[in-house]
């Protein structure tokens, strides 16, 4: 169990239902009552009470991860780039582009590497559609039926379709 004070930013690592309250939403800890119940300010401004020994997905709110924090802004964000990651597949343009994109004024890159970084930020993870295959400019698309409009029996227009 974590150990909370007033003033502690917190976040949800689960959703709260009941409160209605987003997984990996943040507020402050606004008090705390006697019997431990915490008064939190949502960051959205919405004034929350919850009982801590209920809502155990509750921890510290001052570092997320990138992928936690889409969808989110803050006002400064610093970004820790370590090209010598075990999971490459982390590290690309998408993941940088959705982290600096979080800072509404500022937004700092730290890194182990300065000379691997651009490399790294480059890790393409593209992935192609697995129900239509690439079609490349020069192939040409042949439909196996041909469709025409036109009236079909005298009965107005119509569709045919030669087969």
């Amino acid at each position: 169990m974590r150990s909370f004070s007033a003033g502690n930013r917190i976040q949800f690592t689960a959703p709260a239902n009941d409160l209605k309250i987003a997984n990996r939403e943040l507020g402050t800890i606004e008090s705390i009552a006697p019997d431990g119940r915490l008064n939190l300010k949502m960051d959205g401004g919405r004034a929350v009470e919850l009982d801590p020994h209920r809502c155990l997905h509750l921890d510290h709110g001052y570092a997320m991860t990138t992928h936690s924090s889409q969808g989110q802004t803050a006002d400064r964000v610093l970004i820790d780039v370590d090209t010598e990651l075990g999971a490459k597949d982390l590290l690309n343009r998408r993941m940088a582009y959705v982290a600096v994109s979080r800072g509404a004024y500022d937004a700092q890159l730290y890194t182990n590497d300065r000379e691997k970084l651009p490399q790294a930020l480059d890790h393409d993870v593209s992935r192609q559609c697995a129900l239509m295959p690439a079609i490349k400019p020069q192939q040409t698309i042949t439909p196996q039926q041909e469709v025409s409009l036109g009236s079909r029996y005298d009965q107005g227009p119509g569709l045919e379709i030669g087969l």
